[in-house]
C-alpha cells in the first residue's frame, strides 16, 4: 500500500519554507537519515524556487503544488507550476546556467535536484508551465506505508 499527500499553495518566496517543511514533515514516517531528510528538503526549496522566480516572475497570484507518494522505502515527488516553461530542458539542466542572470541566481538548482534524487524527470511546456518528478529511495526505512 501506498501513502499519498498534495498541496498547493500561492507562488510566494514565504512558501518555499512551508513546503520543505510539509515534504520533510510527510517523509519522516519512512525513517530517513538525517541526510535524506536535508536533501529532500534542499531538493523542495529548489524546484518550488525556481517555480516561483523562473515559472511565475515572482508573480504572487499563482500556484505551486507539491504531490507526494511514500511507498516501501521510497519516494515519489512532483512539484509543478503552470508558469511560462522552460523553452531547452536541457539547456536549463546545465550547471551554472540561469534565465535570471540579473537576479545574480547561481544556476545550480537542478544539478543540486539532480545530485540529491534518484530520477529526475522535467516536463516542461513554454507557456504551459514545468514538472519536475523526482524518486528517491532510502537507504534506512520502516514499512509503515504498505
Amino acid at each position: 500500500m501506498k501513502n499519498e499527500m498534495y498541496v498547493e499553495f500561492s507562488s510566494i518566496s514565504e512558501n518555499e519554507s512551508f513546503a520543505r517543511v510539509v515534504v520533510g514533515s510527510f517523509i519522516t514516517q519512512l525513517d530517513p537519515t538525517m541526510d535524506e531528510l536535508t536533501e529532500i528538503k534542499t531538493v523542495v526549496s529548489e524546484a518550488v524556487t525556481n517555480s516561483i522566480i523562473h515559472g511565475y516572475n515572482n508573480e504572487a497570484h499563482h500556484k505551486v503544488s507539491i504531490s507526494c507518494t511514500l511507498y516501501e522505502g521510497e519516494i515519489e515527488l512532483s512539484i509543478k507550476d503552470n508558469g511560462v516553461g522552460i523553452g531547452n530542458v536541457e539547456e536549463a539542466r546545465q550547471p551554472l546556467y540561469t534565465s535570471k542572470p540579473e537576479l545574480e541566481r547561481s544556476g545550480m538548482g537542478f544539478t543540486i535536484i539532480e545530485n540529491f534524487m534518484d530520477t529526475v524527470e522535467v516536463i516542461s511546456n513554454p507557456g504551459k508551465g514545468t514538472t519536475v518528478h523526482m524518486t528517491k529511495q532510502l537507504t534506512r526505512s520502516k514499512t509503515v506505508c504498505n
